[in-house]
């Protein structure tokens, strides 16, 4: 531990995580492992379920981090630290998710057409799998909502925050989120009736 962090303040608090990222921001490493740490498995759950597969999250919540601490001095604390690196790390799990659709898609069109079911093992009957596929295939802006919102717990207020909306669309987002998966899940609800 340096001398520094035998001075940070009470642990847990919000002072002594805006003293942390100053601490970072001057290149502090200790402090920067100390952020990671706190914050490492809510990026990892946000990066598992924007990705939907353990390896490609853990990949994602390192690039999640390296590009925290690139942009970490331009934190400036006008929300909670949390909020403000969910915003980063949803934009850099988003972003990556997009260069490997682009990489994915490259794949597929170098298969052949009739080999492309078999890939995918075809539909799955199971709910969880319809589920996923539903979760996936919402426009971005709602899958992210509806993730931070009921799978994160994060209130509409902090998803504004982080991703830069209003409140009020946040929950139109999450509520236009949920007719979608309830229009896409109708077949698959109605053989569980």
């Amino acid at each position: 531990m340096t001398d520094a962090l035998h001075a940070a303040p009470a642990p847990g608090t919000g002072e002594e995580e805006r003293w942390l990222v100053a601490q970072a921001v001057s290149g502090d490493r200790e402090a920067a492992r100390r952020l990671y740490e706190a914050h490492v498995n809510r990026v990892y759950r946000l990066a598992y379920r924007i990705a939907g597969d353990r390896h490609l999250a853990s990949e994602l919540t390192q690039d999640v981090f390296v590009q925290l601490f690139r942009v970490i001095g331009q934190f400036r604390g006008e929300s909670s630290f949390a909020t403000w690196l969910h915003k980063v790390a949803t934009t850099t799990c988003l972003n990556a998710m997009r260069r490997v659709k682009r990489f994915r898609q490259r794949e597929y069109d170098l298969e052949e057409y009739h080999q492309l079911p078999a890939m995918d093992g075809g539909l799955s009957p199971d709910l969880h799998d319809a589920l996923t596929s539903a979760i996936d295939a919402l426009p971005p802006n709602l899958r992210i909502a509806l993730i931070m919102y009921t799978m994160e717990g994060y209130t509409h207020a902090e998803i504004g925050s982080a991703l830069g909306i209003a409140e009020g669309t946040s929950k139109a987002r999450v509520s236009e989120a949920r007719a979608r998966l309830r229009a896409m899940l109708a077949p698959h609800l109605e053989d569980r009736r």
